[in-house]
């Protein structure tokens, strides 16, 4: 797949617009630790999601990002798992800004400066990916959460650059089995506005750290996320669907949509 990772200087963002979207940055977040800890605590979940879908939608601005979302009606209103493939830090500001959503997420996300402490106010669940047993614990404590809220997980359990699919692990799938929940898997694209194709720019891969990435995103002033629903898999209406074919077939269909 092509991608507009490199781009002609005169596509970039000026220096001194770069300064003021940091400022922007760094302002709204603040805004966004107060709010988080003198409103979001009293508020009802409705209003909770408003603030949150908000915030997410002011980041976005300030970053200059645009959404789009295809067939959000397949979501329904009951409450889901979402399987989501991964390519940044973005994708849970993205999801966020279309509907807000509890989140899985390693446990190295809970000791990101600012943004770790934000995603725990959020109820965000950490998992240690090197222990069978903790995994178990979370997928339990998943199973008892989807009974009133939709969850998203990341099972690629690391992040690409939007060109593929890593496999997806499967043990997270146990817990919409065991809620008896439908699995919802979603396509997260980053696409540049100028070219049409691909855009590697949000891509968090590697050794890169958090400022470092946010710094390319903000270099790169044309982006459209976009994200496709895909059709839901029902754990309840087929009993050959246990969790790995679950994880398969989420991952085959976020695949072809890619």
């Amino acid at each position: 797949m092509k991608n507009s990772s490199d781009k002609p200087q005169s596509m970039m963002t000026p220096k001194v617009l770069r300064i003021w979207i940091w400022v922007q940055i760094w302002v709204h977040v603040l805004c966004g630790i107060c709010t988080l800890s003198f409103i979001i605590p009293f508020l009802n979940r409705e209003n909770k999601d408003k603030k949150i879908q908000a915030w997410s939608k002011r980041l976005l601005g300030i970053f200059n990002i645009e959404l789009e979302v295809l067939d959000a009606r397949l979501l329904g209103s009951t409450p889901h798992l979402i399987a989501s493939n991964h390519i940044s830090w973005l994708d849970i500001h993205v999801i966020n800004a279309f509907k807000p959503i509890r989140f899985v997420a390693k446990s190295e996300v809970a000791s990101w400066p600012i943004f770790g402490w934000m995603a725990t106010q959020l109820g965000t669940v950490f998992i240690r990916r090197d222990s069978a047993r903790h995994a178990r614990l979370v997928v339990a404590h998943m199973a008892d959460v989807l009974k009133t809220q939709s969850i998203c997980i990341f099972p690629e359990g690391t992040s690409t650059n939007g060109s593929t699919v890593l496999p997806f692990k499967p043990n997270l799938f146990e817990s919409a089995i065991v809620a008896q929940t439908p699995v919802c898997p979603i396509a997260i694209q980053y696409i540049s506005k100028i070219t049409g194709v691909m855009s590697e720019s949000p891509a968090f891969v590697g050794d890169m750290g958090l400022l470092e990435s946010m710094s390319k995103v903000i270099k790169d002033r044309s982006l459209l996320a976009k994200i496709t629903i895909l059709t839901p898999c029902f754990p309840g209406s087929s009993s050959h669907l246990d969790r790995k074919k679950l994880a398969n077939t989420c991952q085959e269909s976020i695949a072809k949509t890619l």
